[in-house]
């Protein structure tokens, strides 16, 4: 029998994709040469999460689509490795189609082919589609565990676009020896000499009691870049010169003037694309945690930009919706013309 070969290794394995084809190639082709059998394609997701379903990893893709080929070369169908290729119950959403176009499907765990009419191998193969989801849960919550403690007991800067104010500097090579062999390097917080008294400038007009919009329109009118507009670089998709009250209050809000790392104000969401059609799984979004949730580290670790007394000072206002002298919105002047506004105007200057 000829087989082609599939196999799949992402970047939340920290596999070398080279290594983790290489051991499941073997492993797959130590299963099927001893029957005499040959391996005559092979199908490699590279970068794809487990989490994916098979119609959504383009190298499994393009296998599904070659089961329906007559041509396609192979009868049979080799895994290295069940975790690899079967994530909560996408076995039971893929085996059908290899059973439909008779197509074998050879598991090592199994030693062979998978029988569809073995409730054993149904059993097993169910048993490892949770244990793949069982690890990968496992790793989030090692990753998450490591982040938050790097975070709150080192203050480690772990990674993501400086808060405007700052810029990124080096702060040495990597402790792990292996990221470290890599050339990957520390990084660190340091204020900016251009923005940091901007966002200084922020918090003291808003403590004199300016309100956002004056904020927004007084930097505006003194010719000052707004964040997306001061680092172009890394905002390509905007290009907005103006502030906006949206970014006065993100600089508002943020604890990280203080000097203090700030880890998981967001997470990853894995949400049904369809959820009249579980099959095609879950894309991931970003969602705000709740500020009781945010990860704080116990020393300074940059220089502040704001200390703690104004920048709590700062929140109560904002959380009380303290007013200000000036108003924060331009009142709204309506395009539309009514038919009677002019009649009422009348009947109320009568009246008065």
């Amino acid at each position: 029998m000829r087989f082609a070969f599939y196999g799949r290794v992402s970047t939340e394995d920290n596999q070398d994709p080279q290594a983790s084809y290489n051991w499941q190639f073997t492993r797959a082709r130590g299963l099927i040469e001893p029957a005499g059998h040959t391996i005559v394609a092979d199908f490699f997701d590279i970068g794809t999460s487990r989490s994916l379903p098979w119609k959504r990893r383009p190298r499994a893709t393009e296998l599904l689509a070659a089961l329906k080929d007559p041509r396609r070369g192979f009868d049979g169908v080799v895994i290295g490795e069940p975790q690899r290729a079967f994530y909560g119950n996408q076995f039971g959403l893929t085996f059908p189609i290899f059973e439909h176009y008779r197509v074998q499907l050879w598991v090592p765990e199994v030693g062979g082919a998978v029988d569809p009419g073995s409730d054993a191998h149904e059993l097993v193969m169910a048993l490892y589609g949770g244990m793949s989801k069982g690890e990968r849960n496992r790793i989030k919550i090692r990753v998450r565990s490591a982040m938050a403690a790097q975070a709150a007991m080192e203050g480690r800067f772990l990674g993501g676009r400086p808060p405007y104010g700052y810029r990124l500097a080096d702060a040495g090579p990597h402790p792990n020896p292996g990221k470290a062999a890599d050339g990957k390097r520390l990084h660190r917080l340091e204020a900016d000499p251009i923005t940091a008294p901007v966002v200084q400038r922020i918090y003291r007009e808003y403590l004199a009691g300016s309100g956002i919009y004056a904020i927004a329109e007084g930097l505006t009118r003194d010719g000052i870049l707004s964040p997306s507009a001061a680092d172009p670089a890394r905002n390509s998709h905007r290009h907005i010169q103006a502030w906006g009250k949206s970014a006065i209050r993100v600089i508002l809000t943020n604890p990280r003037y203080t000097g203090r790392q700030v880890w998981n104000k967001q997470r990853k969401a894995e949400i049904l694309i369809d959820v009249d059609d579980v099959a095609l799984g879950h894309e991931t979004k970003m969602r705000w945690n709740p500020t009781r949730e945010w990860v704080y580290s116990t020393t300074r670790a940059h220089e502040a930009l704001v200390d703690d007394e104004a920048f709590e000072q700062v929140q109560t206002m904002i959380a009380a919706g303290a007013k200000r002298p000036d108003v924060d919105r331009k009142p709204r002047r309506s395009k539309r013309s009514y038919a009677f506004s002019a009649c009422s105007s009348a009947v109320y200057a009568i009246a008065g």
